[in-house]
């Protein structure tokens, strides 16, 4: 990308948009071209490739999703697949028909087997099933690789895919129903704080392990990878370290500074047992994150509590 290429970031007010927004900005690339869902609805195949015609991006950055944690993931299914799958499908196609030269399409680790090897190599995409509370979502992050790839192979477009592991960062969603796991835990030990609560209540049993990326480090390897790998085959983006759901509560207890007792309610659901990615071929290629799991949640705890929703 040069400085003064035209850059589309769609789905720039969510949490990995609009690290990539900062990202690109700090990096001296000020011609963007951004849209709210109000102003543009990608779901919409005639609005989106009306605004592609007149517009004219050189590269796009597919960020646009319907995003969500296992409660919401299980209670909205039929929308997480559908809504995501029309996103995928209007966007790479007006992609090509309007000669973007690169896209960077952003899935989800998510996509590999519920029971798959640790760690999770990309070569690992479809040797298994999937983790049921999240496979409409994981189907339609498999079906915007395949797009990409598909389109690649017959058209020779430039389309990659990143496989980013668990992100959190600031912006990320509060909110009980919908959050994933990390912003849940600090906005459940904030509140218990506040409230003097004796104890915070935790989803499963604790044992599951999951890896955790700031969403500042994942603008960094998308920009890293936008300007230097062109290949079709994914490519997943992680730290490649791990702990369990349990370990992460006694971080986030430690920095919100709760000294109550940790309940796990092991009648809701765990997800899959473990999610490491094998980021081997990133680091191959020279990058590395260069933010640590405290640091971060430091960093996202003290803008959460000291914003209205924190306060309240």
């Amino acid at each position: 990308m040069n400085k003064d290429s035209k850059i589309y970031v769609a789905g720039h007010g969510g949490l990995v948009g609009a690290a990539i927004v900062r990202r690109l900005k700090a990096e001296g690339y000020d011609n963007l071209i951004l849209r709210t869902h109000d102003e543009l609805d990608l779901t919409r195949q005639v609005s989106v490739e009306a605004f592609f015609e007149k517009q004219r991006p050189d590269f796009v950055f597919l960020a646009a999703a319907k995003v969500g944690g296992i409660l919401a993931n299980s209670s909205y299914p039929a929308e997480f697949i559908y809504q995501n799958m029309l996103i995928e499908a209007n966007m790479i196609h007006a992609s090509h028909c309007y000669g973007v030269k690169k896209l960077l399409f952003l899935g989800s680790s998510c996509i590999y087997p519920k029971h798959c090897p640790q760690p999770m190599k990309e070569e690992h995409l479809l040797s298994g099933y999937l983790e049921p509370s999240n496979e409409p979502y994981a189907v339609a992050k498999i079906a915007g690789i395949k797009l990409c790839q598909a389109y690649n192979r017959q058209y020779g477009t430039c389309f990659i895919s990143l496989m980013p592991t668990n992100l959190y960062g600031p912006g990320d969603n509060f909110d009980l129903k919908t959050s994933h796991v990390l912003p849940a835990l600090i906005r459940k030990f904030h509140e218990a704080k506040n409230g003097d609560c004796s104890f915070v209540e935790i989803w499963g049993t604790g044992t599951p392990r999951r890896e955790f990326l700031h969403v500042d480090d994942l603008a960094d390897a998308c920009l890293f990878l936008m300007n230097s790998y062109d290949a079709s085959e994914i490519i997943n983006v992680g730290i490649g370290k791990d702990l369990s759901i349990l370990e992460l509560a006694q971080v986030i207890a430690r920095v919100v500074r709760f000294k109550g007792d940790l309940r796990f309610d092991s009648n809701k659901p765990d997800g899959t047992p473990v999610k490491l990615l094998d980021v081997s071929r990133l680091n191959a290629l020279g990058w590395q994150p260069k933010i640590s799991l405290v640091e971060g949640i430091k960093g996202v705890y003290q803008a959460y509590a000291s914003s209205q929703y924190g306060q309240s």
